[in-house]
């Protein structure tokens, strides 16, 4: 156990915390158990070790990455216990899905040491899932998203930026804008910064290697995570990550789904099942209709990659700017926690009340006009009119 006492001091001792995510202010981090769920390289390690310097007594802590291969020859339960003894009392468990049978010794340690307070984090969704029905009552679940356009910019630039609800945006957008002036030297400059690297937090470690480091990522996600967590037949890989490379240059479209799955050299229902499969992998998005159900077999009427820095990594320089326009609105407002269907007309409806049309400057109007809660979402302007908002300011709501 010493051994792995080391191992977390070490990692603690070259955490900083001048950047915090949003989302470490929001966790009730006094209650018993919390499970942070989030896509891989999002920052869910960091973010765990931050509070643990900032707010947790060292000696009363324990930070555990829960694939380390002490794990081969010991318990959980054995280190926990063990830990509990000495005086520990802040048990974190990283990686929680790479342990076999975490949840039922997560559930023992909950129900036996109720002195004990527990963090677990996973980055796969669809192992997590497996603890719903056994923890439900017991852990509190958050989800960390990939880093917002705000986020990226406070991180590389160390400046603190404001989060702007949505409901401002729309009524103030241009006195927003004047509020960030002076904290941005140039909004459009770090808006494509943004949508090159700017999604995970992994470009601090560099801008260069960013796209390889992150297709690497894609690679142990569809090549260890998913089998890890799901039977997968054999080939299937491959397919997935071609359906992927489909999806980053497309344009954004009602997908043809037969099409698609003659292009990706499987069945229709099984194409129904990969787009399930990617986006509980956290690499895609199925944007569906309000009007029908979230069923796996229901067709979804767009599909976006889960941000753009995807896109630029799969699309080989070829990527659509239409593809990435959307794909950046609709990461940003599911970030922030908006529900997003596909309306009637115009792109996006937003909690069921708002309809957002995404383009060009070059845009008009005509889709808009006929309701008050209908606006565009322009590219390529720093500040907006009248409900054409600048699309970068929507990249400040998380």
């Amino acid at each position: 156990m010493e051994s792995l006492i080391n191992k977390y001091r070490s990692l603690l001792n070259q955490i900083e915390s001048k950047f915090v995510r949003k989302l470490a202010n929001e966790i009730n981090w006094e209650a018993r158990a919390v499970c942070i769920e989030g896509a891989r390289g999002t920052g869910k390690s960091t973010l765990m070790l931050q509070h643990i310097k900032e707010n947790l007594p060292l000696d009363e802590t324990l930070y555990l990455s829960a694939d380390d291969l002490y794990f081969k020859q010991h318990t959980l339960t054995e280190v926990a216990e063990r830990f509990y003894q000495q005086g520990g009392r802040y048990l974190f468990l990283d990686e929680v899905h790479k342990y076999t049978d975490w949840q039922r010794e997560v559930k023992n340690l909950y129900d036996f040491y109720p002195k004990l307070r527990l963090a677990v984090s996973g980055s796969s969704i669809i192992a997590l899932q497996r603890s719903e029905a056994d923890l439900s009552r017991r852990l509190l679940r958050y989800h960390l998203p990939e880093l917002s356009l705000r986020e990226f910019v406070s991180l590389k630039d160390v400046v603190e930026l404001p989060v702007f609800t949505l409901v401002d945006l729309f009524e103030n957008h241009s006195q927003l804008v004047d509020e960030l002036k002076g904290k941005l030297q140039s909004p459009l400059k770090s808006f494509q910064e943004y949508i090159t690297y700017g999604a995970y937090p992994f470009f601090l470690e560099g801008q260069a290697d960013y796209l390889m480091r992150l297709n690497q990522l894609i690679n142990v996600i569809i090549d260890y995570d998913l089998p890890e967590a799901k039977s997968i037949e054999p080939g299937t890989q491959a397919k997935l990550k071609k359906l992927l490379y489909i999806l980053s240059t497309a344009v954004p479209f009602t997908p043809n789904i037969t099409r698609l799955a003659e292009q990706v050299g499987t069945s229709r229902s099984r194409l129904l099942e990969m787009l399930d499969l990617l986006e509980k992998a956290q690499l895609i998005f199925n944007l569906r209709s309000a009007s029908f159900g979230i069923s796996l077999m229901n067709k979804p009427e767009k599909v976006f990659l889960h941000n753009t820095s995807l896109i630029m990594a799969l699309a080989n320089g070829q990527p659509n700017k239409g593809n990435l326009r959307e794909t950046f609105f609709y990461t940003q407002l599911v970030g922030a926690g908006h529900r997003i269907s596909y309306p009637k007309t115009g792109d996006f409806l937003i909690d069921n009340r708002y309809t957002v049309e995404v383009g060009g400057k070059s845009k008009g109007t005509k889709q808009i006009a006929a309701s008050d809660d209908s606006y565009l979402a322009i590219d390529d302007i720093e500040y907006g009119t009248a409900r054409r908002i600048p699309l970068w300011l929507f990249g400040f709501l998380y």
